[in-house]
């Protein structure tokens, strides 16, 4: 059986997932964000079989999200370095940290966000910059844009009413 392609998929958050939804990659990914680059320190550091992490970093390197470099000639030897791409994940990766502490840390928070200057804890959210308030279900919702399909405009639909009925501010259609 083939495997699914997400990137392949209409939907941004699977066509995303398509290219960082291994949970091997997302720790690759973190190790990256904190400065490893080679083969050896992310088997390390992961516990990874050698032969899944070469796959895990050709998919990434393959995506936009690592480039190779070659640090050594005799053996050849790559390092990993995240691209533009790759570090454009960074919010994304303070965003899991938050998430992850506050729901699946029953024995205490091991990792945090910090404000680098002062120290002080920092809480991401995800912000509107043009209204100055945080993204939340009271005041936004996900809706089809331009290139939407018809299927996805009626999910898009049907997510909505379901909210507003969920709400009380809608009649159950059921």
């Amino acid at each position: 059986m083939k495997p699914t392609q997400f990137s392949d998929m209409p939907c941004p958050i699977a066509r995303s997932m398509g290219r960082v939804g291994d949970s091997w990659s997302m720790l690759i990914l973190r190790d990256a964000f904190q400065g490893m680059t080679r083969f050896d320190e992310f088997v390390k550091s992961t516990g990874i079989a050698p032969n899944i992490l070469t796959r895990r970093l050709n998919d990434l390197v393959d995506n936009g999200m690592l480039e190779r470099r070659l640090y050594s000639e005799k053996p050849p030897r790559h390092e990993y370095l995240l691209t533009e791409m790759g570090r454009s994940f960074r919010p994304i990766m303070f965003a899991l940290i938050n998430w992850g502490n506050k729901h699946f840390s029953p024995d205490g928070v091991r990792m945090q966000l910090v404000n680098r200057e002062t120290g002080a804890l920092a809480v991401p959210v995800l912000f509107d910059a043009e209204a100055q308030q945080p993204l939340t279900e009271d005041h936004y919702m996900v809706a089809p844009g331009p290139a939407a399909s018809d299927t996805m405009r009626e999910r898009l639909a049907n997510a909505e009413r379901r909210r507003r009925e969920r709400l009380g501010l809608i009649e159950n259609s059921a």
